[in-house]
């Protein structure tokens, strides 16, 4: 697993070290990598409680308020070393002139702004870091939904940061940081179209904050910067290809339920979302957009919380959840610790922060019921402070199901692993620990990077080391690769409209007419196969077709057969072919399953790979006999369970039974 690096020593009254970007992380001048954890305020009368504490530009009461908060909730007990601090346009926008929202920024003073940039920010920056925390600063309100190079916020954002980076309180202070805009949604790509996750977006978005910051690099400002994704800030393959250059540069992410895959109970936040698909697919999403980056460059999560919807006192809707189960906040952090430079923050309003006691109580209230995510974040941030949780009984825990002695797994798809503990207190903690792994067969799984990898079907022994409150400890696993498990949480019965799967019976009924199947994120090769087949039990009311499609999107055309008043159906995997004629590509298949008409359920019996479409193989059985000869091995649904080995090695090994060996039927015996 991942490092999940070091706590600053950042509390009230010690000293600093000063942070810079080495690489991926964060570091402080010894080298050690650094993840910093923390809160965020803005700063105005809304945003405190609601217009309640104080109003009408009155300067003494914002910072009095402010500060008071940030020394309650120290006094609270939360290990806190960073805060963002929103430079709210209620300060730098003209009085009584009306706008359209944060985005709009014809109301923009920039004398307003150098005023309350001196009296409001700059000492509520410094007060936080003679607290002993981390400033990051975020410029007034939210990007338009539209932006482009050269545009008129672009313009206005150069104007903000040219006068920040030129201040001296804040540019000499190592302690402050700067997020270059908040939520950017969609850009200008070169062809005068607006998006968010196409190539030339990327391009283009890259291009509009390397002039930001090449301006405030002009300007003197060697401060830690961090830029922003389009998608309301969830979007960043692209910087992968497109990183912003210079040092000391980060990237600044928003994770809530419902985004990335992650489960939401109900839509949350501006994206909207609905409940997801637990551990699995959160970090199928995870890899897809923040891994691009954390590969290269510390991330920052500027904001994200959760809790359930009846205390309204969140942005994002769902809960806290199990590690590898469903829910949203225990696998935030279970992919946040494994990628190992992420640096995170809950956006729950100070006053909350404030009252918090750490006290079960009858657990029915959004300060103390688990479910929301100030009780576990609290016990969080005292575990990343070095205050371990008292449970010593970890327990090795993996993101794919058991079923029988076997973790199965889909060719393409990851495992995690985790030493995971109930604190018995009403959240989960995962330990930090070093694994010795060895996989018998990593052509079929493979361990890197604190990950396993599927990569072809078949069945491998694992054997991990790992060592725990000084004790060594070691664990034997099996894991079966296969495309098609009919297992909850791999086949999907409402890829399309919402359907049901009965796992003990594989019964099956989709929406109406709606699909039901596997989802290949990555993309599977079938190409080594000649042909796909599906098997039903019993009649076929519901027109069910089986269908495969080579694109990751369900409204391309895919390969169609019918069963009709069958109980199979065939596709020859090098004659695939849509109903409008087009070859599909068997290297990149993305989506395998059955549509119905979604009036009465059915029965699947199997789905295999075969060499002959009649069914299984038509091959003579001949007995084994040893031979050194290269050979690729599978067994009868058509699973590789060996490449390029001899026979006596591969098929020796074997329990007796029937497998298929360079095109051969195969009964072993013994």
């Amino acid at each position: 697993m991942a490092t999940c690096g070091l706590v600053a020593v950042a509390w009230p009254g010690m000293d600093m070290p000063v942070l810079h970007v080495d690489g991926r992380y964060l570091k402080d001048d010894a080298g050690n990598v650094v993840n910093l954890h923390g809160f965020a305020q803005t700063y105005s009368p809304w945003f405190n409680e609601r217009g309640t504490k104080w109003n009408n530009y009155d300067v003494n009461g914002c910072l009095e308020y402010n500060k008071k908060k940030i020394d309650e909730l120290l006094e609270a007990g939360w290990k806190m070393n960073f805060v963002r601090i929103h430079m709210d346009p209620y300060w730098s926008n003209t009085p009584g002139v009306s706008t359209t929202g944060e985005n709009d920024i014809s109301a923009f003073d920039f004398n307003r702004f150098r005023t309350y940039l001196s009296q409001v920010f700059i000492p509520m920056a410094e007060y936080a870091v003679s607290k002993g925390l981390y400033v990051v600063m975020r410029p007034p309100g939210v990007c338009p939904e539209k932006i482009e190079i050269g545009d008129a916020y672009h313009k206005y954002l150069k104007r903000v940061w040219g006068y920040v980076s030129t201040q001296s309180r804040l540019t000499d202070n190592p302690h402050i940081m700067f997020e270059l805009a908040n939520e950017p949604v969609q850009i200008m790509d070169n062809d005068g179209q607006f998006g968010s996750n196409t190539d030339g977006c990327f391009k283009n978005l890259t291009a509009y904050f390397q002039e930001i910051v090449d301006l405030m690099r002009g300007n003197g400002c060697d401060n830690i910067l961090w830029i922003p994704g389009t998608g309301y800030q969830s979007q960043y393959a692209g910087f992968a290809r497109y990183p912003v250059t210079g040092d000391n540069i980060g990237y600044a992410v928003h994770v809530y339920p419902g985004w990335y895959g992650s489960d939401a109970i109900e839509p949350s936040h501006e994206l909207g979302g609905s409940y997801g698909g637990g551990f699995n697919a959160f970090a199928a999403g995870w890899a897809s957009q923040i891994k691009p980056v954390a590969d290269f460059a510390p991330v920052m999560v500027t904001e994200m919380d959760w809790a359930p919807s009846k205390y309204d006192a969140s942005w994002g809707k769902s809960i806290t959840g199990k590690m590898f189960g469903e829910g949203f906040g225990a696998n935030f952090k279970l992919l946040a610790d494994n990628t190992g430079n992420v640096s995170w923050l809950i956006f729950s309003g100070c006053e909350l922060l404030a009252a918090f006691k750490d006290e079960p109580g009858e657990r029915n209230t959004v300060l103390n019921d688990s479910e929301a995510c100030l009780w576990p974040v609290y016990h969080w941030y005292k575990d990343y402070a070095g205050e371990k949780d008292p449970s010593e009984d970890f327990c090795l825990e993996f993101s794919v199901r058991k079923v029988g002695d076997e973790y199965v797994v889909m060719p393409g798809n990851s495992i995690f692993m985790a030493l995971i503990s109930d604190s018995g207190n009403g959240y989960q903690m995962n330990r930090h620990a070093e694994f010795d792994v060895t996989v018998k067969d990593p052509d079929v799984v493979e361990w890197s990077d604190g990950v396993f990898t599927a990569h072809a079907p078949g069945l491998t022994d694992v054997e991990i080391g790992y060592t725990v409150a000084g004790n060594d400890e070691s664990v034997s696993v099996k894991f079966n690769s296969t495309f098609f498990p009919f297992i909850n949480g791999y086949l999907n019965p409402s890829i399309w409209e919402e359907g049901t799967f009965d796992e003990n019976t594989c019964t099956i009924k989709t929406g109406k007419y709606g699909f039901a199947g596997w989802k290949y994120s990555a993309g599977i090769d079938l190409s080594s196969y000649r042909y796909l087949i599906a098997e039903m039990e019993g009649g076929n009311q519901a027109a069910v077709s089986f269908r495969v499609f080579d694109q990751d999107n369900y409204w391309t055309d895919p390969a169609v057969a019918d069963f009709g008043n069958r109980t199979k159906a065939v596709l020859d995997l090098a004659n695939l072919k849509s109903d409008s004629g087009r070859l599909l590509d068997p290297s990149h298949i993305f989506i395998v399953g059955f549509w119905s008409l979604g009036n009465t359920p059915f029965r699947v019996k199997k789905v295999y790979l075969s060499d002959n479409p009649d069914g299984e193989s038509a091959l003579d059985e001949i007995t084994f006999s040893p031979s050194e000869r290269s050979v690729d091995v599978y067994n009868i649904q058509g699973m590789r369970l060996k490449t390029q080995v001899s026979t006596s090695v591969a098929l020796n090994g074997l329990p007796e039974g029937l497998y298929i060996v360079d095109g051969k039927k195969i009964v072993v015996k013994r």
